[in-house]
C-alpha cells in the first residue's frame, strides 16, 4: 500500500477507540480515505468525548452489530484481540472483506515513508515519541505521527484526543510494539529502542525482536545503561549507532540532573535543559528524542530548546488535580519498570503515597507475577498503601489463573501494605477517605480509558469531603 492511493479506499476499524487504533484512523481519514468504525466502548456508552472526537473528523461509528461493514470493497482493520464470533467480523467474512492487522496497516503507512522513524522499547516509547514529535515539529519538518498516548503539545478544544499528527513532510513517526511480534514488519531509516525488560514476551524473544528491528536501521539510537539494549547495539557497526546512557560511558550523558516534584533539569553538551516532566527516567527518554533528531539531521540547539517545551503526555505522571492538599496523579504504568519509574519519581520528595493499580488483564498478571511482586515490595514505602481491584475485563473469553488477590497476598508476605478491593469504585473510595494532606493518590493501569475519568472523580470527591468536614 503507498500514500497515493489512500485517498478515497474505504477502511473500517472493528474496535476504532483503542489507544493503537484510533490514531490510526485519524491518520487515514487526514489523507482521504473514507473511514469508519465501531467499538465495544461506544455500544456500552463510555468516554463519549472520545467517540465525538471522531466523528468531528469524519470518521462515521456503528453499533458493533455487523450493520457498518456493507461491502467487499472495505478493508477490514482488527487487532488480534477481536475475536472471529464478533458481528462485524462475521459480516466481513460473509462479504469477503480485505483483512488487516492494525499493525499491518501501520506498517504499511510507515515503510512507504520518506523519512520512517521507529520507537520500540518496553517502557517510555509514547513518551519518547511525543518529545520527537515536539522536535519535528517545532524544527518545521511537518511529520506525520502515530502514537499511542494523546500528546498535550498538541491537544487543544479543537482535538482533545491528540494521539496523531497528520503532516505533510517527510518523517513518519510511530511507536513499535513487540508484544505481539508485528515489530518484525517495521522497517526503520532511524530507530529508537529504550530498553528491554520483561513485559509481554520472555527476554530471549525479545531480543530477537528489538534486534532485528535496530539492525534493519541505517541509524539506531540505543541505551546503552540497559544491559540488553547495549548488547544489541555492539553488533551493529559504529558509525550507526548513537548512544545514550544516564551513567557511564555513551555518546550522550547527561551532567548535573537536579529533580523537580513535576519537572527535572541537565545539562548535555554544555546546554542545561529543563524538562516539564518528572524523573530521571524522562531524561533518558529526552537523551533517546535528541539523538533520534540529530540522526534526522536536526541540530542539537533547535533539538534541546524544543524539548525543553515538551509538556507531556496524557496518562503519564499527569496531575491531575489537587484538593485538601492531597495530589491525584493518573499514570500508565502497568508493567514493573514503568511502575519501577513512577514509585523512583514520587519518592524523590516527601509525602505518602496511596495507590490504585488496576491489573490490565489476566494473562499480563501471571506472566508478570513474580516481577510484579517484587517491584511493589521494593518501591513502596512503610507508610504507603497499595489497592488493587480486579483486573480490567471488557468482555470476550478469559483465562483467570492468577488474580488481584494473589498478587496482594504475595507483596503482604514480603511485608508490603497491599489490599485487594474487587470493585475498583470502593477501591477508589478507600483511598479517598484514608488520604490526608501531604499524601499523593496515585491511579495506575493500562488498557482502560475510563482510568483518567476516575483518577477526577477522586479529585472531586477529596473536594466534597473537605466541604463537608
Amino acid at each position: 500500500m503507498q500514500d497515493g492511493n489512500i485517498a478515497g479506499q474505504s477502511f473500517f476499524f472493528v474496535g476504532v477507540g483503542g489507544s493503537g487504533m484510533m490514531p490510526l484512523a485519524m491518520i487515514l481519514a487526514g489523507r482521504g480515505a473514507v473511514v469508519a468504525g465501531s467499538d465495544r466502548g461506544l455500544d456500552q456508552g463510555r468516554v463519549p468525548a472520545k467517540f465525538a472526537d471522531l466523528e468531528a473528523k469524519g470518521v462515521r461509528l456503528f453499533p458493533q452489530d455487523g450493520s457498518g461493514i456493507v461491502s467487499p470493497d472495505q478493508i477490514v482493520v482488527a487487532s488480534a484481540a477481536v475475536e472471529a464470533t464478533v458481528a462485524d467480523m462475521v459480516a466481513a467474512d460473509r462479504l469477503g472483506c480485505r483483512r488487516m492487522s492494525r499493525a499491518e496497516l501501520n506498517a504499511a503507512l510507515f515503510n512507504a515513508s520518506r523519512l520512517p522513524i521507529g520507537v520500540a522499547g518496553t517502557s517510555g516509547k509514547s513518551t519518547v515519541t511525543g518529545m520527537i514529535a515536539r522536535i519535528l515539529h517545532d524544527a518545521g519538518l511537518d511529520p506525520t505521527v502515530m502514537n499511542g498516548a494523546v500528546m498535550k503539545d498538541f491537544a487543544g478544544a479543537d482535538r482533545p484526543f491528540a494521539s496523531a499528527l497528520v503532516g505533510t513532510g517527510e518523517p513518519y513517526l510511530s511507536e513499535v510494539d513487540e508484544s505481539d511480534g508485528s515489530i518484525a514488519l517495521y522497517a526503520p531509516r532511524i530507530a529508537v529502542l529504550n530498553n528491554v525488560s520483561l513485559d509481554h514476551k520472555s527476554l530471549e524473544e525479545l531480543n530477537v525482536l528489538f534486534g532485528d528491528f535496530i539492525g534493519k536501521a541505517a541509524h539506531a539510537i540505543v541505551n546503552a545503561g540497559n544491559p540488553d539494549a547495549a548488547a544489541l547495539a555492539m553488533r551493529l557497526p559504529r558509525d550507526r549507532v548513537t548512544t545514550f546512557a544516564l551513567n557511564g560511558e555513551a555518546d550522550l550523558t547527561p551532567l548535573d540532573i537536579e529533580e523537580e516534584p513535576f519537572a527535572v533539569s541537565f545539562t548535555l553538551r554544555g546546554t542545561r535543559i529543563r524538562l516539564n516532566v518528572p524523573g530521571k527516567h524522562n531524561v533518558a527518554n529526552a537523551l533517546a528524542a535528541i539523538g533520534a533528531a540529530l540522526a534526522a539531521g536536526i541540530a542539537f540547539d533547535t533539538a534541546a530548546a524544543a524539548i525543553a517545551r515538551y509538556t507531556g503526555l496524557k496518562r503519564r505522571f499527569d496531575l491531575v488535580g489537587e484538593a485538601g492538599g492531597v495530589a491525584v496523579i493518573d499514570d500508565f504504568g502497568h508493567n514493573p519498570d514503568k511502575i519501577a519509574a513512577t514509585l523512583a519519581t514520587l519518592h524523590a520528595f516527601p509525602g505518602r503515597l496511596l495507590m490504585l493499580f488496576q491489573p490490565h488483564g489476566y494473562g499480563p498478571l501471571k506472566t508478570m507475577r513474580k516481577e510484579l511482586v517484587e517491584t511493589f515490595a521494593q518501591g513502596l514505602g512503610s507508610d504507603d498503601l497499595l489497592v488493587l481491584p480486579d483486573p480490567v475485563y471488557q468482555g470476550g473469553t478469559v483465562t483467570r489463573e492468577v488474580t488481584s488477590g494473589d498478587i496482594v497476598n504475595d507483596i503482604a508476605i514480603g511485608g508490603g501494605n497491599a489490599r485487594h478491593i474487587a470493585d475498583r469504585a470502593a477501591a477508589a473510595a478507600h483511598l479517598v477517605a484514608n488520604a490526608r494532606a501531604g499524601d499523593r493518590i496515585v491511579v495506575m493501569g493500562a488498557r482502560d480509558d475510563t482510568l483518567p475519568l476516575l483518577a477526577a472523580e477522586m479529585v472531586a470527591q477529596l473536594g466534597a469531603r473537605d466541604t463537608i468536614a
